[in-house]
């Protein structure tokens, strides 16, 4: 099977983006489709390829890999030309904490330099289990954050771009 690609233009995957930074978050966990949340986050899948039950030659986890990279690449410089640069987050130390949690900014945590509240997990402890890294926007005038990250749950599961969001509050100083 051919990987997909996407049926949407980088300008709707970016009209998506902007809407849902201004969604107001969930109270509770819940999800809609590719689309979930909780309190303080929302996350979807923009794009995702085939998934690889059938086979994982390399070729077709490359081709693959390079269309979901592509994606997020060109998404990456709509933002950037909305909100500046992003920074890289590297998700490592929420993975070998042990423990999931959203950094806080504080340094309560002597294993990774980190403070984590462990009320508000999301969406880092997904993320760090899906991905290493997430390119992160910090919109002027917003009291949120926005994230691209390419991720994949197994190596049998289909690649995804996915877009998070969460309270600014929320990211490591």
């Amino acid at each position: 099977m051919p990987p997909r690609h996407r049926t949407r233009s980088a300008e709707e995957l970016f009209h998506t983006v902007e809407y849902l930074h201004t969604l107001p978050f969930p109270r509770q966990e819940e999800r809609a489709g590719d689309r979930w949340g909780g309190p303080g986050h929302h996350l979807v899948v923009l794009v995702e390829s085939q998934d690889f039950w059938e086979g994982r030659a390399t070729e077709l986890v490359e081709e693959a890999e390079q269309g979901v990279e592509a994606d997020r690449a060109v998404l990456a410089q709509l933002l950037t030309r909305r909100w500046g640069a992003p920074a890289a987050m590297d998700l490592n130390p929420f993975q070998d904490s042990g423990r999931t949690g959203t950094a806080t900014g504080t340094s309560t945590d002597a294993d990774t330099g980190l403070g984590f509240d462990a009320e508000e997990p999301e969406p880092f402890g997904f993320l760090s289990g899906v991905t290493s890294e997430v390119w992160v926007w910090r919109p002027d005038g917003s009291d949120r954050w926005v994230g691209l990250a390419v991720g994949q749950a197994d190596p049998e599961w289909p690649l995804q771009l996915l877009a998070a969001f969460g309270e600014s509050s929320a990211l490591p100083v």
